[in-house]
């Protein structure tokens, strides 16, 4: 098969506005297994013990370049911010992903959770809160410090259920990321979406995770063998103040997919926002575009108050989903 014959597959081809220049400072930091991860510090030039750090949980194969913009927005908000890219992804790319051993938990358990004890040693004292996107929110589970974090906000997270696709694109979704996506992984030993135009290139037991098709995270290949060793997944550490942002024309981000994952952060206290692009005056945002600065104006002042104050402002837009 080669890659000039897939189909597109549309309208669900993943298109980024991809930031590439950066104003945060790179740096490189060690995972518990010695992996080498890749990524980006904002920091102001004096310490202060009441600003907080935000942590950034990139999605699936998105670079941490995409979140740019949006991490200069914190830190001229006054926050000091931290992205970085999960193994195997852009900064944190090795030179072949063949063989690469990289899960979905991996991504939580080594790789965020290196980045909750960098902000520790490099922000000591100060709060830290973290912005997870699709998968990144569900990363921000999966860490064994996870109990450090204060304010948490998660945009379109979900893990990929895919009977929580959106019904009018569910079927087509299914080809692409559950059939054609790990049949590409076989072939190739890693996912090459970039050279299709489906986000970046990505290691074989991402894909795998991904694409399993069970309701819990618990039965996804890495989630298993997490839950196997201790009994129970990391969630329940995370007692931070959450609050999950679903856009209504996210294919993704259902409402029924958002409860699936916030259901495993039992400990926290939860907030669903609903926001339908015309409460904002747009016609379509979906699943990607939050992080583009042309929503600096509408969308980022939601997660902006929620970071600042654990709480939504009065004239936020949006409707709250009821907690079942």
């Amino acid at each position: 098969m080669n890659l000039q014959d897939m189909p597109s597959l549309a309208p669900t081809q993943i298109e980024l506005s991809l930031t590439t220049d950066t104003a945060g400072e790179p740096f490189k930091e060690p995972a518990a297994d010695a992996f080498i991860l890749g990524g980006f510090t904002w920091r102001h030039a004096s310490q202060d013990r009441a600003r907080p750090v935000v942590i950034i949980n990139a999605a699936t194969s998105v670079r941490c370049r995409h979140y740019s913009r949006f991490a200069d927005y914190l830190f001229a908000n006054d926050f000091d911010v931290i992205t970085y890219d999960y193994r195997g992804i852009g900064e944190s790319r090795p030179t072949s992903l063949k063989g690469l051993q990289a899960s979905w938990s991996d991504w939580g358990a080594l790789d965020f959770e290196a980045m909750l004890k960098r902000a520790q040693r490099e922000f000591p004292g100060q709060p830290i809160d973290v912005v997870g996107h699709s998968f990144g929110g569900c990363a921000a589970g999966l860490g064994a410090s996870g109990h450090l974090i204060r304010h948490l906000v998660t945009v379109g997270a979900q893990f990929a259920y895919w009977r929580d696709y959106a019904p009018a694109h569910r079927w087509r979704m299914f080809g692409k990321w559950h059939v054609v996506m790990p049949l590409m992984t076989r072939l190739y030993g890693y996912f090459p979406g970039k050279r299709l135009g489906w986000l970046e290139d990505t290691p074989a037991a991402v894909v795998r995770d991904w694409s399993t098709p069970t309701a819990r995270y618990e039965t996804r290949p890495s989630g298993r063998l997490m839950h196997a060793k201790t009994g129970r997944l990391p969630f329940a550490s995370v007692t931070a103040k959450t609050l999950a942002i679903s856009i209504s024309d996210d294919p993704y981000g259902t409402i029924a997919a958002i409860e699936r994952l916030l259901g495993y952060f039992t400990h926290s206290t939860n907030t669903h926002l609903r926001i339908a692009p015309e409460d904002i005056g747009e016609e379509e945002v979906g699943h990607f575009a939050f992080f583009r600065s042309a929503y600096q104006a509408t969308l980022w002042p939601i997660a902006l108050s929620w970071l600042q104050t654990g709480e939504l402002a009065p004239d936020t837009p949006g409707r709250r989903v009821p907690r079942s």
